[in-house]
């Protein structure tokens, strides 16, 4: 039940993320980095569910654009320390609250109830798959 459901919510995201001129996957990067810098980019390939060396095009993009930055680690320059910028932030923000917006729309044809118990059950599932990684 939860994969057709899962398959429409993130077709529904693509064309907000393509009005910010990002990809899902770029998507995913500056949500993470939003929760704090990553030491290394294999750490935020894994944080993200990517394969390590497919996100370095993603990576690219994202500095480019100005939205990460990626720093050498002092203590080890093979290593690249990555962070967001405010204006990756702010982008991460404006596509986050319009994905919010379409969610509440869908969320908004369940009663009241419905919706409560639902919402309590999604983060019961949030909360065991991070204390399971």
């Amino acid at each position: 039940m939860l994969a057709p459901l899962l398959r429409d919510l993130a077709a529904a995201e693509v064309p907000i993320l393509a009005e910010h001129g990002l990809t899902m996957w770029g998507y995913s990067v500056l949500v993470a980095l939003d929760r704090g810098p990553m030491r290394s980019q294999a750490a935020l390939a894994e944080s993200i569910n990517a394969d390590k060396t497919r996100i370095i095009p993603t990576l690219d993009e994202l500095q480019a654009r100005g939205y990460i930055e990626r720093h050498p680690d002092p203590a080890d320059r093979r290593v690249r320390l990555l962070a967001l910028t405010d204006s990756g932030r702010r982008v991460k923000d404006s596509a986050q609250s319009a994905i919010q917006r379409g969610e509440e729309r869908w969320l908004s044809r369940l009663p009241a109830g419905d919706r409560a118990a639902f919402l309590r059950a999604l983060r019961r599932f949030a909360e065991d798959g991070e204390q399971n990684t």
